[in-house]
């Protein structure tokens, strides 16, 4: 079997629930599902947009702790609150990353976050090449 890499970003519910920020298993890179909790707060509060960019690029730093890079990702999910409202800034944030990568990605209206003043969540999966 390939060597497993575990990432934390510090977070203190990965030690709670039990779950890391990014695993690396041989050329695959799965980063679980991101938001914008921050230990002082909510980055971009009642913004879908500013949520969206600070996740992405959260993102991207787990995936450089592994040595992958946006480049790589393969598919990617956002789970967002009122998608009516938010996905036209939600997609904008995602186009402004991956309009020229072009993952396999979907978009999923969900009722609620684990905070009400998160508005989206994204994971991604990385193929390093």
């Amino acid at each position: 079997m390939a060597k497993r890499i575990n990432i934390s970003s510090g977070g203190k519910w990965e030690d709670i629930v039990g779950y890391s920020r990014a695993v690396r298993v041989g050329n695959m890179v799965f980063v679980a599902g991101t938001t914008a909790h921050t230990d002082e707060g909510i980055v971009g509060e009642n913004d879908a947009y500013t949520q969206s960019i600070y996740i992405l690029k959260k993102i991207e730093k787990a995936l450089a702790k592994v040595g992958a890079n946006m480049n790589d990702v393969v598919q990617s999910r956002i789970f967002v609150v009122n998608i009516s409202r938010n996905s036209d800034l939600v997609g904008k944030a995602h186009g402004e990353f991956f309009r020229t990568i072009k993952p396999a990605s979907t978009m999923i209206e969900v009722s609620a976050l684990v905070d009400p003043k998160l508005l989206v969540e994204t994971e991604v999966i990385a193929l390093v090449k």
